[in-house]
């Protein structure tokens, strides 16, 4: 199954696919949350994700589906030009990832060694896979964290973000497990520290 945005890649890979008997296409759709209802739905092997994808991103993709129990193996295609995505795509799960800057058979290579079980990233300093709590956070954290940073109270974060100061605490609290910390001050001194090492 696939989930690209860009309708005309789309058709480029539906093309790519009938083309050729080793792959059965399932389905194709253009963002994460169609991808999410369609994996609940449908049996495949093998799925290629966008990063950037509207409604729900890879990365959104890739948490929802975390150990969970036979789900498709996930590849990232993406031409995003951020050299961080592999690590960050390989710390959520998936199994594999391809640049669209690759040609077509990259992506068939990956895919054929994806799905006998192997995963397929480029070089990635492995040392660096722990280190980063930054990586596991989910968006809505990744925002609230922002927001601390910018210096917004509980209640300013409340209003900003359309959400209840409760839901505002509760984000916070998993945050800081998160990150280790036990305050608002060291989890911005932890958001400023990672955004100086990138």
């Amino acid at each position: 199954m696939i989930a690209e945005k860009n309708p005309l890649l789309q058709s480029s890979l539906v093309k790519l696919f009938a083309g050729d008997e080793r792959f059965c296409l399932v389905a194709v759709t253009d963002d994460g949350e169609r991808f999410l209802e369609a994996v609940e739905r449908l049996a495949f092997d093998v799925g290629i994700i966008g990063w950037e994808m509207p409604y729900l991103d890879g990365r959104g993709v890739l948490q929802a589906l975390r150990g969970k129990t036979d789900m498709p193996r996930l590849i990232v295609y993406t031409g995003s030009p951020n050299p961080d995505v592999p690590r960050q795509a390989m710390t959520l799960g998936a199994a594999g990832f391809c640049s669209k800057r690759e040609a077509p058979e990259q992506l068939i290579d990956t895919i054929q060694a994806v799905a006998a079980g192997r995963m397929v990233f480029p070089f990635i300093d492995v040392s660096s896979l722990a280190s980063d709590p930054l990586a596991g956070l989910t968006p809505r954290e990744r925002e609230l964290l922002a927001a601390l940073a910018g210096g917004l109270t509980n209640q300013q974060m409340a209003g900003q973000l359309d959400i209840s100061l409760n839901t505002v605490k509760f984000h916070l609290k998993n945050l800081y497990d998160k990150l280790g910390v036990g305050n608002r001050a060291q989890a911005v001194a932890f958001y400023l520290k990672g955004r100086e090492s990138r």
